[in-house]
């Protein structure tokens, strides 16, 4: 195998909040106590607390300096990855887990980690007979937060590990850049396999063989669907314009499809309602042709592409009843998703 490796841009906001929801819930933080935890952010404790909000890098790390500050217990890192479950990491979590193995998996992993965290970079590669996961940061940190991240990072990686694989990663060996920390003797307690300090790459080693066992998880078309997804917000991430019709289109599909308001995307772009559409009607858009844009889009590749129920890829794609899926659809294409499914599938449409 190649070495694989990605190119980031670190500069927007494109972090979830949702895994800084997760760092003040491991500190027991109260709403009042939010703003001891956004210091130095230049973010709200709405802000926050929006279930569609986006963050920047730097942001992020700040986020994560004031929780070291505000914990009293050793091995945050550890303790923060055990809440970050393989299901907090959205389409990404979705198409590592449905993947036929933990090799497909830590590649979808390594390919659309910048749809989540733009400050971690994974590069994959075969050393004999193992596979090397190494990881590098995008953004300076100090050693406090370096330690943290790495623990964490360890933590998800080994998270996905074991649900594929369906037991502790005993094979695995981790190595770690920073010192043996005063509670070294808990690390046993959140991470599997054999640990090492000191080391000049942070690093994460599995046996190939391991890595090619089948996922008793692994569901084809779930795992088709979530890398289409992913595939088409890192699309959008690496677009090189700043448009608001990107910027949009960008945060429309860091989300569940159809769940973005106007209000919220205007408040995420720290302007209101009318001043956003103002500038995307000169840019000759709209708030609902992004949306319907994007939505007409997934429900075309739906239809033509699985095999899916007419309700169930309603329900994808958040209409409460396929009523509304249905109405909206022929008002996209003309025609009902029945006649649009059959019309894709004819012989001359191969």
């Amino acid at each position: 195998m190649a070495q694989l490796t990605n190119t980031r841009d670190t500069s927007g906001a494109d972090i979830p909040s949702n895994y800084s929801r997760l760092i003040a819930r491991e500190l027991g933080l109260t709403a009042r106590q939010l703003p001891e935890l956004l210091l130095g952010t230049g973010l709200s404790a709405p802000q926050l607390l929006s279930e569609d909000g986006l963050i920047t890098p730097v942001q992020q790390m700040q986020i994560l300096r004031n929780a070291l500050t505000l914990s009293d217990q050793p091995g945050f890192g550890l303790r923060l990855g055990k809440r970050l479950t393989p299901a907090t990491h959205g389409a990404m979590g979705f198409a590592a887990c449905s993947s036929p193995n933990l090799l497909s998996a830590l590649q979808a992993i390594h390919t659309f980690l910048p749809t989540r965290a733009s400050v971690i970079e994974l590069n994959l590669q075969e050393v004999g007979d193992d596979l090397e996961c190494r990881q590098t940061f995008q953004v300076p940190l100090d050693d406090e937060l370096l330690r943290c991240v790495a623990e964490l990072i360890i933590s998800v990686l080994l998270e996905f590990g074991e649900f594929i694989v369906g037991r502790p990663l005993d094979e695995a060996a981790i190595g770690f850049t920073h010192p043996a920390p005063e509670y070294q003797a808990i690390y046993s307690e959140y991470l599997s396999g054999q640990i090492e300090f000191g080391r000049d790459q942070l690093t994460l080693r599995l046996p190939l063989a391991l890595c090619h066992e089948p996922n008793a998880s692994a569901n084809h078309e779930s795992y088709r669907l979530a890398l289409q997804q992913c595939e088409a917000m890192l699309a959008q991430l690496q677009t090189q314009t700043s448009s608001y019709q990107n910027r949009l289109k960008k945060m429309m599909l860091s989300r569940p499809p159809g769940t973005l308001s106007e209000e919220e995307a205007a408040a995420t772009l720290f302007m209101s309602k009318r001043t956003l559409a103002r500038k995307l009607k000169q840019e000759h858009s709209s708030f609902r042709q992004i949306r319907d844009d994007i939505l007409s889009s997934q429900a075309a590749s739906y239809l033509s592409e699985s095999t899916l129920s007419i309700e169930n890829i309603a329900a994808l794609l958040n209409y409460h009843d396929s009523a509304n899926f249905r109405r909206a659809f022929k008002r996209w294409f003309g025609q009902p998703p029945e006649d649009y499914r059959r019309g894709a599938r004819s012989p001359g449409k191969r």
